[in-house]
This record gives structure tokens, C-alpha cells and sequence, in this order.
């Protein structure tokens, strides 16, 4: 059979298109560069004269293993002890949680959201690298708060005389270009994780997350759970967030809540 001599151009064009999106060290153009400060430190948040945030209501579950979640909520019991090394006590409390559908979770009523919620809760997050006071500031939508990590070195405090508190005490380091957050001092008066609803934690609770901008428009999070008292072991948990080229916008929950239907449970 005698081929046209121009049939062949689009197979052709179709193995040459393709890569010029890349250069010539095989890298994708198309993807934007994570940002740097002056003193060439990773930016966390937008450059200057552009406007963004990190969108948190696509953050991701707080497992250990993937699990299936059934309703955006909620485990398959026979999944629990993927889920996380659950101690009995926990384990039992974690599946009450689930059957009554977080009726008793502090989120509806406007509570503090400390720890992996903080990544995981509507109305987004930003971050302010306040150089001059060596801290890092991680500006909460949902209700309009604040978390903040000390970058001068100091030590954590002495947690018998520290009062627990939603957020913690947090001291934080760079790894290259990883933010290393280690945060000890939570009090138990929020549900530190949106998915799955429930999870259990204590006083004793103790957080090691790793934030990165492996490029402009994505967040890495990854957190290290450590809670003696609620876990058999220490185990992590990682979830990307995209970027939102939008500010945020000012939400207050105890003037404008939107959750009152999780005030209550089944009835």
C-alpha cells in the first residue's frame, strides 16, 4: 500500500509538540518556581504584588493509611486500626465520635482549631515571615486567628507550669527548604482533625509538621502525630494544598456561624 507522503507529520508532531513545554535540562516550564524572599529564603505566602492564599477546604485526611472515607466523615469500622495505632480507649472513643456524627465537636460552636485542622478547615490559610521578630505567623480564615511559630530558638517551656492552650507552643527551624514546626502545650478542648471526624488526642500531645512549596502553587504538609497517652506509637500523615489566587476573605464565625446543622447529631 502506497502511503501519502503527509501522513506521517501528525504522529511526528505529535512527539515534537509535547516537548517544548520542557527545557533543555528536562525540567517543565509550565510550572511556576516556588518564590524567595530577599535573603533567599523559601516564601511561604504571595509574592509582592500579587494577591493569594492556601485553599484549606481541599485539605486531606488525618490517617496513616489510605482509607476510604464514606461520607467525607466517616471510617468503615472495619478500617479503624488503619486509620491510626489507636489505644483501646481511643479507639472506643473515636468510633463514638463517628456513630453520633461529631455531636459534640467543638468546630460548630466557633472552638480554636489547633494542630492538622488548622490545614484542613474552609475559608483558607497564609503565611507572614516576619523576619524582624524571627517568627512566623500562619493567619487562620476560619474565624480570623493566628498561630505563631518562634524562628529565634528558643526553647519550648516548661509544661508543668505552661497553661495548654488551641494552638500550642511552637518553635520552628529550616531544614533546606523545609519549615520544621515542633509543637508541644494543647490543651483538649478541640477535635484536632475535620477528616475523619473524632480524632482523639490529649494533653500529652506532640506535633512535628513539615511544610513545603515544592513549586508555586502547592503546599506539602506533613505531620508527624505523637501522643503517647492516645497512640501506641508515633505515626504521620501528608496532604497537598492548592493555591488560591484570591485574599481571604473575613469570615467570624460567632457573628456569621455556618455550621449550625452539626450542632446536633441523629436524632
Amino acid at each position: 500500500m502506497r502511503m501519502h507522503k503527509h501522513a506521517a507529520l501528525p504522529c511526528l508532531a505529535a512527539l515534537i509538540l509535547p516537548a517544548a513545554a520542557f527545557s533543555q535540562d528536562g525540567s517543565d516550564e509550565s510550572v511556576r518556581p516556588a518564590p524567595r524572599l530577599p535573603d533567599g529564603t523559601l516564601n511561604l505566602g504571595p509574592v509582592p504584588g500579587e494577591t493569594g492564599h492556601w485553599d484549606t477546604g481541599r485539605g486531606g485526611a488525618l490517617m496513616e493509611n489510605n482509607v476510604e472515607l464514606d461520607g467525607f466523615f466517616l471510617v468503615d469500622p472495619s478500617d479503624v486500626d488503619r486509620v491510626a495505632p489507636f489505644k483501646p480507649w481511643s479507639r472506643e472513643l473515636f468510633l463514638a465520635r463517628q456513630a453520633n456524627l461529631g455531636l459534640h465537636d467543638p468546630h460548630p460552636r466557633c472552638s480554636g482549631n489547633g494542630g492538622p485542622r488548622t490545614f484542613d478547615t474552609p475559608y483558607g490559610i497564609d503565611f507572614v515571615q516576619d523576619a524582624g521578630r524571627q517568627r512566623i505567623l500562619i493567619l487562620v480564615g476560619w474565624s480570623r486567628r493566628w498561630r505563631e511559630i518562634h524562628m529565634d530558638g528558643r526553647p519550648h517551656p516548661d509544661l508543668e507550669t505552661y497553661t495548654p492552650t488551641f494552638f500550642g507552643h511552637s518553635v520552628g527551624r529550616w531544614e533546606d527548604d523545609t519549615l520544621v514546626i515542633d509543637t508541644v502545650g494543647f490543651n483538649e478542648q478541640f477535635w484536632f482533625t475535620r477528616k475523619p471526624m473524632g480524632m482523639v488526642h490529649t494533653e500529652s500531645l506532640h506535633l512535628v509538621e513539615r511544610i513545603s512549596r515544592p513549586e508555586y502553587h502547592t503546599l506539602r504538609y506533613e505531620v508527624t502525630v505523637d501522643d503517647p497517652a492516645a497512640y501506641t506509637r508515633p505515626w504521620t500523615a501528608s496532604w497537598e494544598l492548592p493555591w488560591s489566587e484570591y485574599e481571604i476573605v473575613e469570615y467570624l464565625c460567632n457573628e456569621n456561624n455556618r455550621d449550625p446543622a452539626h450542632f446536633v447529631g441523629p436524632q
